[in-house]
């Protein structure tokens, strides 16, 4: 893998393909290889970047997580690999990370997003109870970035100009409330609810989140 320094911290991550870059970016407790089946699609027509968020993977462990602080990590990858253009797509955390990131860049022209949620209370009830108990008991600090952040407002939403696609299972851990809001406030964003599948089900080890990609991205968009 290939090491990179942003934000203060190292950055490992893969690349494979050709083309326009795509970032995948893979959620809390994760790393980069739960796209390989997604990368093995794409990278017939695009490069894809597989980087493993701080503190996770081979990236360098740290001791505390804020979502701001990753989104930050994002920009300055794409700045010091000098990636414009770029189409991010980010799973759970990582669709927290890519909307935070969007907001603040023009580097990424079109966003994927997830099962992502602006703020704790956009999971559902049992699973953000869940969530508070094992935090209280375990004190991990992955645990603890999920029930006291993101916290992203209507008006970063907004300042989103990327092509957005929120994405998010019938049955996810994300309110469909909170996914139909995220969509509502992007100018422009489009939705897809997927019937049948869960939080990760068409993600982790899946070729299903491949052909949603290339759907979205693959109609005038890349700029091919």
């Amino acid at each position: 893998m290939k090491q990179l320094h942003v934000n203060h911290v190292d950055i490992s991550y893969e690349t494979v393909g050709q083309g326009r870059p795509v970032i995948l970016i893979h959620g809390n407790g994760e790393d980069h290889t739960i796209f390989d089946r997604t990368a093995a699609i794409l990278e017939k027509r695009f490069t894809c970047y597989l980087p493993d968020s701080r503190g996770h993977g081979r990236s360098r462990w740290i001791g505390e997580f804020h979502y701001r602080e990753m989104a930050e990590d994002l920009i300055q990858f794409m700045e010091k690999l000098n990636l414009r253009n770029a189409a991010v797509v980010g799973f759970s955390d990582g669709g927290i990370i890519g909307l935070m990131a969007a907001a603040r860049t023009d580097r990424i022209s079109s966003l994927i997003a997830c099962g992502a949620n602006t703020r704790p209370e956009g999971l559902r009830g049992l699973y953000l109870l869940g969530m508070r108990i094992l935090h209280f008991f375990g004190r991990s600090p992955l645990m603890r970035l999920m029930v006291r952040e993101p916290d992203i407002s209507d008006e970063e939403l907004a300042q989103i100009r990327a092509d957005t696609l929120i994405v998010a299972g019938q049955h996810d851990l994300i309110r469909k409330s909170e996914t139909d809001h995220i969509a509502g406030t992007i100018p422009g964003a489009e939705k897809i609810i997927l019937s049948g599948e869960t939080h990760g089900s068409y993600i982790v080890h899946s070729e299903k989140l491949a052909k949603i990609i290339l759907k979205f991205l693959v109609r005038g968009r890349d700029g091919s």
